[in-house]
């Protein structure tokens, strides 16, 4: 009975404290927190949160090695351990971030000089292997009951101060206050570029699909898996406005990983409940079609999730094909023995030739938005999508026109055989659990009602 109860102790222990700095984890210090403004209510006292990262944490590891990181967070918690009065809190909230509950506060003069103590002991030198580190931290501070009430917003507007630390200087203390809720447009820029690297961590990328309607069977074929930042402040943030930072940051890479493993658990899922198979199309970027490992990728997330290869379309964009052609030339035709298909995506916008397009094994080929838009009413637009399906078709490519917003647009296309169609006149993008209500045989008659004139 009493290795049992030990045994109980020490899982209870691994459930509530992080496994590299002892520290408590998120699911402690949230009953902490918790408990903590229960008491600081009922005695009409404050709660300090205190949210604290370690500044250019990356360079170590990316340098150093992760190793050397891990020394590194372990004294940082020893560090911080030794700086707080009992009764208060220390947790380590994930990767270099810990958090601080400053229990009893009477004042919020009473939390600066416990603040600067932390920063300055942080400061101090680290020695690994006779080599001094140094590292600083940047500090967000939030009040219970003056900015929030509950465990969640506190530790938000924590963390949002501690960015705001992080872009004017580093190594300082920044309290929460209005000025974060009205950001200048430059700093709400790099708010998200900061937010956006722990966006993938916190799981707050979701993936909606667009069908491709066949102007053929009048049915949905294939769908295109479209990223979408689940923001906790801001809701649903189109990828326009994240996905330049994803390139530059190298985030990429990971983010596409999750997306190409997502899109592909998707379609196993819903041929699971039933539905017509589909094509999933996942747009791949330059950067991550160019890693040495794309294929083995590909191959182990095809094997790893259960999906046929010929469910899954990978859309390539125009500037990726200069990069390298001849490796380029090898992918892709390795990809295409292997089942899968591929489509150049924005077709039009890049460098394109009639020579890329007979060398390189695509299966479709995507007209660009920009020539769709005003594809009825400019007679040059008109003129190149004509021409851009005929040459497609003369080489054996199937055709999706993009941004397809308007009947007009629709009989456009039908009446040039254009093979398929996405854009808001069929759907807008849909979250995964949409996917089964969308019957195919709503589309059924399209072709017929167009005959007749009928829209």
């Amino acid at each position: 009975i009493a290795e049992r109860i030990e045994a109980q102790k020490r899982l209870h222990h691994l459930a509530h404290h992080d496994g590299l700095t002892g520290l408590p984890n998120r699911i402690l210090l949230q009953d902490r927190l918790d408990q903590g403004i229960a008491r600081a209510r009922w005695r009409k006292r404050k709660i300090a949160i205190l949210f604290l990262d370690i500044d250019r944490f990356k360079l170590i590891n990316d340098n150093l090695g992760h190793d050397v990181g891990d020394l590194l967070l372990k004294e940082v918690a020893v560090r911080l351990t030794a700086n707080i009065r009992e009764g208060d809190t220390v947790a380590r909230f994930g990767g270099d971030e810990f958090v601080i509950i400053l229990n009893d506060v009477n004042e919020n003069d009473d939390i600066c000089p416990i603040s600067d103590k932390i920063l300055t002991t942080l400061a101090l030198p680290y020695i690994y292997k006779s080599r001094e580190l140094f590292v600083t931290a940047s500090i967000g501070i939030s009040l219970f009951p003056d900015d929030a009430d509950n465990s969640q917003t506190l530790l938000k507007k924590a963390d949002t101060a501690m960015y705001l630390a992080k872009m004017q200087g580093k190594n300082i203390i920044k309290f929460y206050g209005e000025e974060e809720e009205n950001l200048p447009l430059g700093v709400e820029q790099l708010t998200l570029e900061s937010e956006l690297h722990r966006a993938l961590e916190r799981k707050e990328f979701v993936l909606y699909y667009q069908p491709q309607l066949s102007l053929t069977s009048c049915k949905i074929e294939s769908y295109e898996a479209l990223i979408r930042w689940k923001h906790p402040r801001k809701g649903l943030i189109s990828p326009v406005h994240f996905i330049d930072l994803l390139e530059e940051t190298g985030m990429i890479i990971p983010v596409g990983k999750w997306v190409l493993k997502q899109a592909c658990t998707q379609e196993v899922s819903n041929q699971a409940l039933g539905l017509q198979p589909k094509r999933v199309a996942v747009n791949i970027s330059a950067k991550q079609f160019l890693q040495k490992d794309f294929i083995s990728l590909v191959e182990h997330t095809l094997t790893q999730t259960g999906l046929a290869p010929e469910f899954l379309e990978l859309e390539i964009t125009e500037g990726t094909l200069i990069e390298n052609i001849d490796d380029t030339a090898n992918k892709l035709k390795e990809l295409h023995a292997k089942g899968v298909s591929l489509s150049i995506d924005d077709f039009g916008t890049g460098y394109s030739s009639l020579n890329y397009l007979r060398r390189l094994p695509f299966d479709t080929l995507k007209i660009d938005r920009s020539f769709v838009l005003e594809v009825t009413t400019n007679k040059d637009d008109g003129a190149i999508a004509a021409a851009i399906i005929t040459l497609a078709h003369t080489i054996g490519l199937e055709v999706v026109a993009e941004g397809v917003e308007t009947m007009e647009q629709l009989i456009f296309f039908d009446s040039l055989g254009c093979d398929l169609i996405q854009g808001y006149l069929c759907s807008q993008p849909l979250p995964a659990d949409k996917l089964e209500a969308m019957e195919d045989d709503c589309y059924i008659g399209w072709k017929s009602h167009l005959k007749h004139g009928d829209s």
